[in-house]
């Protein structure tokens, strides 16, 4: 039994991420944009009857959405291409439901286009959201029919509006007038995106990135990257996952405990999905329900501090702009963001290490800006540490950590320490670190930080190590 144990843990150390989910996990923030039909009937589920001629946003400018997300601080950005009302914000050819039959633009807009263009031109990656669930289709529910049309869709967006950083995919599946639910195609949409958009990471219900399990905009203080494979529609035990009762909102999936029995595990990190509002589409009552910036800072720290992505959504309103309100909140989040790290404190410090694999990843390997650079521990080391000397006193609140995931996720427990007269005393104590862990802790004046990693699976790898 104890090396059945072993084998597992062996077998988790050594799963990683693919260079597309590497790629997906270095943007960190970006938006989802909840627009369409609904804006204009101040509903969040369309019925799929809408007429297209209500949709007229008269003002709407994409530039002022991407430059908004910019200046928050935010890498990309996520329409809503269609929503379960089957509204499509392009000129698609399979259906009439759609802009060009809506008086914006004389029938002649498309907003995927003025978007996609929009990051093209402010530097933001852009990403599309397309709803399996159609309530206008009336292929819906058919089978066969429904997924050539839902494909079809899929090769427009995929085709005509450059490169995708991330095709988001709902599991959401509501049943036609008659009765009749449909059976998704997940293999298949799946194989068409790897097709059309290679590098594209596909959310949530697909093999890249996996959802924290609720819209509240919280994630576990444990989110580990390597969980068992039945979490995923993409892997043929999914069925498992119902039959278990298993899913995506248990607390522990990763720890020890939580994969001894998997029978395959997988690199499937977590996304944090929330709205700056109560609902998804803009609604002019919930305008003073927008999220204090304090609220918006809990978040990303709890998020992006703690090893998952986050998705923030900014629903622009009825005239096709951001509201007021949502833009400044926005802007001083980004101004915050900025503030918060402006200076590292740990560049031009020394690092020194318990050990190391060899000269190629000692300790002070974990200051350079490379990325691919590392501190290696060596094998099955018993509580290996780092220390960093700054040189000076300097007033700390926060270190940010980073694993180099290309060689697994190791680290299960750690404890920072500040030297204080002569001392080691503790600042924070966390379990995994994985893509980003930023430590906050009541702020100090040290000079010397260590790091003891107080337990992990094979090794410790370490590719940063900052201070502000």
């Amino acid at each position: 039994m104890k090396s059945d144990k072993c084998d597992i843990i062996k077998s988790a150390a050594s799963v990683v991420p693919s260079e597309r989910q590497l790629k997906w996990q270095d943007i960190e923030f970006y938006a989802f944009i909840h627009f369409g039909i609904n804006t204009f009937t101040d509903s969040e589920w369309g019925s799929g009857g809408e007429s297209p001629s209500i949709f007229n946003p008269t003002e709407l400018n994409a530039g002022q959405w991407v430059k908004t997300v910019k200046a928050a601080g935010m890498k990309g950005l996520i329409l809503t291409a269609k929503h379960h009302d089957g509204f499509c914000l392009w000129p698609s050819k399979l259906t009439e439901h759609s802009v060009k039959n809506s008086p914006w633009r004389d029938g002649n807009g498309d907003v995927v286009m003025e978007v996609s263009q929009a990051c093209k031109k402010y530097g933001i990656k852009f990403g599309i959201y397309l709803s399996p669930w159609d309530r206008h289709e009336p292929t819906y529910g058919e089978g066969e029919p429904y997924n050539e049309f839902y494909k079809g869709q899929l090769r427009e967006l995929l085709t005509n509006y450059g490169e995708l950083f991330c095709v988001w995919l709902d599991g959401a599946c509501g049943e036609d007038p008659s009765g009749r639910k449909q059976e998704y195609d997940w293999q298949g949409y799946f194989s068409l995106i790897r097709e059309l958009q290679p590098d594209a990471a596909i959310s949530i219900c697909g093999p890249d990135v996996r959802w924290c399990g609720n819209e509240a905009g919280v994630c576990r203080s444990s989110e580990w990257s390597v969980v068992p494979s039945y979490l995923s529609i993409a892997e043929n035990d999914y069925s498992e996952n119902k039959k278990s009762k298993k899913n995506v909102m248990t607390l522990d999936l990763g720890s020890r405990k939580a994969i001894r029995n998997a029978k395959k595990l997988i690199w499937y990190p977590a996304e944090v999905d929330v709205s700056i509002r109560k609902g998804w589409f803009y609604h002019k009552d919930e305008d003073y329900t927008v999220k204090p910036l304090s609220k918006l800072l809990e978040i990303y720290y709890n998020s992006v501090g703690a090893n998952a992505s986050l998705l923030l959504n900014v629903p622009p309103n009825q005239q096709g702009l951001i509201a007021e309100r949502d833009l400044e909140t926005l802007i001083s989040l980004g101004a915050q963001l900025e503030y918060d790290f402006q200076e590292n404190l740990a560049e031009d410090s020394v690092m020194t290490g318990s050990g190391c694999l060899d000269d190629e990843h000692n300790p002070q390997m974990v200051l350079t800006p490379n990325p691919d650079e590392y501190w290696h521990s060596g094998m099955e080391p018993v509580k290996p540490w780092l220390i960093l000397d700054m040189g000076d006193d300097y007033d700390i609140d926060k270190v940010v950590l980073k694993e180099h995931i290309r060689t697994g996720q190791h680290i299960e427990k750690f404890t920072l320490y500040g030297e204080l007269k002569g001392k080691w005393k503790p600042l924070f104590k966390g379990t995994v670190i994985g893509h980003k862990r930023i430590c906050r802790f009541k702020e100090v004046r040290v000079q010397r930080i260590k790091l003891v990693i107080e337990q992990t699976r094979c090794f410790a790898a370490i590719s940063a190590f900052e201070a502000y």
